[in-house]
């Protein structure tokens, strides 16, 4: 092969180089800004979490201070099955970035091939016909570099990168999505199992005091009204518990699936000693959920790529260079094959473009930046849903506080009145429907008061996720 070929190849590839320092077709992404507040409406005299460095700075599940929730929910990035899927395709979207990167460099190919072939020919003129057996050994190299002189090639790495950050970003926000989704569950499960305790315990008092009852009918003291009033009180209170134990059945099914087990091989037995804690969430500022939110993250990183895409679609408008070269040996003996007689090589660029596709590329361009502005507009609108978001979690947690106060009170008084009825009860200075009523009233409110406190946790996890979790977007 001709010494002058890695030369000129160098010097066209050099020459190529140059050319891209320059250029780079389509806008440079600029992140338009989003509708964001400098505090919360609904933070006005919400209790900071005050001093902030006293809290975990890892997971945030962990500020619930629950070691069977920790356990539970360190399972959900090992074995969720949603989690795995954002996770083959986060890494799906990395192989993409290093196929878009390798774009940009030469490509070498090699061949080789050993080829027989006869001809014949025709009879001659004294009657004799012949023929012969060719042979044919080559070997060659290739070697192809486009000259991204326009960027198309660096705007598909740019667009390819953001998408792959935007996945990094998905697989974050359905992790954060299954722990808190978990986490809810499981406190709703762990109210489910003290009230399905309250009823246990209330039913218990209803036979008994239904044996009062029937006692005293055998003695004639007592009416059949008070009697059948009794049964009815107590079976009513045995179908409301078994309600609740088919709905704690449903939550136990639903943590399981979440940790990516079968519901026949997942039980959680009840806690007598379980107690809860509200944590105080440190709210800051809406500025920070731009960082802090993965689903904002993967909205904003999906419009960077769309701004690369319309850089890739320009670049479509001007011709593409290819610098190329070959070379090798061609023989019909493998003997001498590689002899310096029997070499070939060529080299030299090809320019290719469009000279007339009626519209088509103009409408590529127009097509992605559309694209863009539809990202644009998404991106801005999960922020606003983003914020919406904490604002409907802070105002139903500062209102919940008083509320569950008031419940307390209310729980304790009806509790006191069901005391009092049941003793005039037995003084027999009332009917047992009044007893009725107001145990009634008792049970409704304590009930009420563990509904309440459910729904305290589970906002407060929303409120968790709403902020980001302990995701950030670095």
């Amino acid at each position: 092969m001709n010494a002058l070929l890695p030369s000129r190849l160098c010097i066209a590839v050099l020459l190529a180089s140059s050319l891209l320092g320059g250029c780079m077709v389509g806008p440079d992404y600029q992140r338009p800004t989003a509708p964001v507040s400098t505090t919360f409406k609904e933070a006005e005299g919400w209790k900071a979490a005050n001093p902030q460095d006293e809290l975990p700075k890892g997971p945030w599940w962990e500020l619930y201070q629950d070691p069977q929730l920790n356990a539970l929910v360190a399972q959900v990035q090992l074995n969720n099955q949603n989690v795995a899927l954002y996770a083959a395709q986060y890494l799906q979207a990395l192989a993409l970035v290093r196929e878009s990167r390798a774009e940009l460099l030469p490509t070498l190919s090699g061949t080789a091939s050993s080829t027989r072939s006869e001809t014949a020919t025709g009879s001659s003129s004294s009657g004799s016909s012949g023929g012969g057996i060719n042979k044919q050994h080559s070997a060659s190299l290739s070697l192809s570099w486009e000259a991204d002189i326009w960027g198309r090639l660096r705007r598909t790495v740019e667009e390819d990168r953001a998408s792959a950050q935007a996945s990094a970003a998905d697989l974050a926000n359905a992790t954060l999505s299954a722990q808190s989704s978990l986490a809810q569950d499981y406190f709703q499960l762990r109210l489910l199992d003290q009230r399905i305790a309250l009823y246990r315990e209330t039913i218990a008092g209803y036979g008994r005091y239904l044996q009062i009852i029937q006692n005293k009918y055998d003695e004639q003291i007592s009416s059949r009204a008070d009697l059948a009033t009794g049964k009815t009180q107590l079976q009513s209170a045995q179908a409301s518990m078994l309600d609740l134990q088919w709905q704690r059945a449903q939550y136990e099914h639903a943590i399981a699936l979440l940790i990516g087990k079968a519901p026949a091989d997942f039980a959680l037995a009840n806690d007598a000693s379980w107690r809860y804690h509200i944590p105080d969430v440190p709210v800051g500022v809406p500025s920070r959920l731009l960082e802090r939110r993965p689903d904002i993250a993967a909205a904003e990183r999906e419009m960077a790529a769309a701004n690369a895409a319309v850089g890739v679609a320009t670049a479509a408008y001007y011709p593409d260079l290819t610098l190329s070269a070959s070379g090798g040996y061609q023989s019909s003996a493998v003997s001498n094959l590689f002899s310096l007689p029997n070499r070939f090589w060529s080299i030299g660029p090809s320019l290719t473009g469009t000279i007339l596709d009626f519209g088509a590329t103009r409408a590529n361009v127009e097509q992605a930046r559309h694209a863009y502005d539809a990202a644009v507009a998404t991106y801005r609108q999960t922020v606003l849903t983003g914020l919406g978001e904490v604002e409907d979690y802070l105002v139903e947690l500062r209102t919940l506080q008083p509320e569950l106060q008031a419940r307390r009170n209310a729980a304790q008084s009806a509790e006191d009145s069901a005391a009092v009825s049941r003793d005039q009860y037995e003084a027999g200075v009332i009917d047992y429907l009044d007893v009725a009523t107001t145990q009634a009233t008792s049970l409704n409110e304590r009930q009420t008061l563990l509904s309440l406190v459910a729904t305290q946790l589970i906002t407060s996890v929303q409120l968790q996720a709403a902020l980001g979790g302990s995701w950030t977007g670095e």
